[in-house]
């Protein structure tokens, strides 16, 4: 029985272009390395490896991370899924047959926040992460030769925040409160190319930030080399996502131009974000 029954799989698939162009930017934390891999119009599986063995995360389109294994002869060693959307999980089992990856961690509910699977010699932890569909997880690795990283799914993106489906704000803040928690160290894998796109409205809501100035005058560089804009560093966010509660008492007053009654964490962001 496949891992991921057709049922759950909640979006279409989109087309993979003819012509994928494969444009990376390497993070190297010692001797691991670190790549967005583009995939679809807009979506990014993060592959870490040594080198020789590897881990994906949220691998949606097979073809890129085959090529990106075949390219630099790595060993897939083990497949990790936030959560049963398409663009996200439509070929983890298309990998695990190609490359006898095991195991797959993923959304499930016998399995609980703190669980773990060890790949690369690091410890991959399971946090619950309401705020997209329904059982939406991620994974947070304290050290990875010395650099935390987490790999947050469609919940948290730099400057911006996921869609919400069936959870509500009060939930999807929940997963904020435990970004906010981790070292400003922690390198956030956004699995997506939104930034460029979020930070025309945060700024919209802070016109005088000079946090916001800097980060999309980054992207803007970034984006014109043809590079992707993450990851991004905690401490980054801290500053410049309207969506981290460490951010909702600056932006009280641009709130309050959309709902005048919003007064806490879970309001003022529903605010914001309708």
């Amino acid at each position: 029985m496949p891992a991921f029954p057709v049922q759950q799989i909640t979006a279409w698939r989109r087309p993979q272009p003819v012509c994928q162009t494969y444009n990376f930017r390497v993070h190297r934390i010692h001797r691991m390395y670190l790549l967005p891999i583009p995939a679809f119009a807009d979506n990014y599986p993060w592959l870490l490896h040594d080198g020789k063995r590897a881990v994906v995360v949220d691998p949606g389109d097979a073809g890129p991370v085959l090529h990106m294994l075949k390219e630099h002869t790595l060993l897939l060693e083990s497949i990790l899924v936030t959560h049963h959307h398409a663009d996200s999980v439509a070929d983890a089992d298309i990998l695990r047959e190609a490359t006898k990856a095991t195991p797959i961690l993923q959304p499930c509910p016998s399995r609980q926040e703190g669980d773990s699977v060890n790949s690369l010699d690091l410890l991959f932890q399971r946090l619950n992460g309401p705020g997209h569909p329904a059982g939406h997880i991620a994974f947070d690795t304290p050290n990875a030769e010395g650099k935390p990283l987490l790999f947050r799914g469609d919940t948290l993106f730099s400057a911006g925040c996921g869609r919400l489906f069936k959870d509500t704000f009060a939930q999807m803040l929940a997963s904020p409160d435990k970004v906010t928690a981790l070292p400003g160290t922690t390198l956030l894998c956004c699995p997506r190319k939104y930034a460029f796109s979020n930070i025309p409205f945060a700024l919209a809501l802070e016109a005088n930030s000079t946090d916001l100035d800097a980060y999309q005058a980054r992207c803007v560089r970034l984006r014109g080399e043809d590079l992707p804009t993450v990851p991004s560093l905690i401490a980054q966010e801290l500053l410049i996502n309207p969506f981290l509660p460490t951010r909702q008492a600056t932006l009280k007053p641009a709130a309050h131009r959309f709902d005048a009654s919003a007064h806490d964490d879970s309001t003022l962001s529903a605010a914001i974000r309708q």
